[in-house]
């Protein structure tokens, strides 16, 4: 397979690079240069949101484009119809956010979504996956596939969600463990969303799949567990219960990443019906086994984690911390 890798080396797009050039694929990045793409690869050079930015492309084929775009829609919009006659299949990388809120759990591909637009300029995220995915149908058809990840971890994350839990955790001492252990988490390692995505465009699926873990994969407890195993268990959980968290002001998801309390937006986040892409061939490797390998990447890096400019920072200092302990 010849495979062209819009993006290419930072979190999903590296995953896929690598799993693809694992398969003996031919793997071209195109990217901007601002990271070096993994070795054995064939680099284009340019950026899609300048003038002239897509000239790089204007020759070659490929079986396939994968594409993590996360901007505006026209981005994806000038892309894809550059390259729908010179590529047998266009994936691209969206997420759950494109269903409308709130949702409820057990939702499937069928759910309600997000007004969107191929012409939009960058508006919202959500907003902006959609117009993702409806420049890719415009342009491919039903040789578009539309991965909707729900929350991606693992190796390479560039977001600070995992990352700040082992670091947390590592420092030790006590630990703030948000709301309950047995709370269902439900997520993706990015290597496993690599892998299936592949798959799934290599088998010529197209179409909306949610491609994340079936409910309840882990849950919170296991997932601080896992953390405070491979961080050396010198961390001291103290379990404060959703309420108090909420009384003391404490913001989910950003604060305290990963978590969320139980509720409407746990229910939308964490409670997709993934039956579609389970029976597609999609599997989930333990949570022990992502936060081990997460953790031995960042020791790898002799430094702080990657983060990404668009996002917030994600933790909870400590003097927040010493204050929920005095609650």
């Amino acid at each position: 397979m010849k495979l062209l890798m819009l993006g290419g080396t930072e979190f999903v797009g590296r995953a896929i690079t690598e799993d693809a050039l694992a398969r003996g694929w031919e793997v071209t990045v195109f990217h901007r240069g601002h990271h070096a793409p993994p070795p054995g690869t064939s680099a284009l050079r340019g950026d899609r949101t300048a003038p002239g930015g897509l000239d790089a492309l204007a020759a070659g084929e490929w079986d396939l484009v994968v594409d993590t775009w996360s901007g505006a829609p026209t981005v994806v919009r000038d892309s894809a119809r550059l390259l729908a006659g010179r590529a047998g299949r266009y994936v691209y990388i969206s997420s759950r956010s494109v269903y409308a809120y709130p949702a409820p759990a057990g939702l499937t591909e069928d759910g309600p979504v997000v007004d969107g637009s191929a012409d939009a300029e960058a508006t919202a995220y959500a907003e902006d996956k959609r117009g993702g995915e409806l420049a890719a149908v415009d342009a491919f058809g039903d040789r578009a596939l539309l991965v909707r990840a729900g929350l991606i971890i693992g190796p390479y994350e560039n977001v600070g969600r995992l990352p700040w839990w082992l670091d947390r955790t590592a420092r030790g001492g006590p630990t703030p463990a948000p709301g309950r252990p047995g709370l269902p988490l439900q997520y993706i390692d990015v290597r496993d969303l690599a892998h299936w995505t592949l798959d799934a465009a290599e088998a010529g699926l197209g179409g909306p799949y949610d491609a994340v873990s079936p409910v309840g994969h882990a849950t919170m407890g296991a997932l601080l567990d896992a953390c405070a195993a491979v961080t050396g268990g010198r961390a001291e959980f103290r379990w404060i219960d959703q309420d108090r968290m909420a009384e003391a002001g404490v913001e989910p998801w950003i604060e305290l990443p990963i978590w969320l309390p139980e509720g409407e937006l746990h229910d939308y986040m964490f409670g997709s019906d993934t039956t579609k892409a389970q029976a597609a061939g999609l599997k989930c490797r333990p949570v022990e086994e992502t936060v081990a390998d997460t953790w031995a990447w960042l020791q790898s890096l002799g430094g702080p984690a990657p983060l990404r400019g668009d996002r917030s920072t994600k933790g909870m200092s400590a003097e927040r911390e010493a204050a929920l302990f005095g609650l």
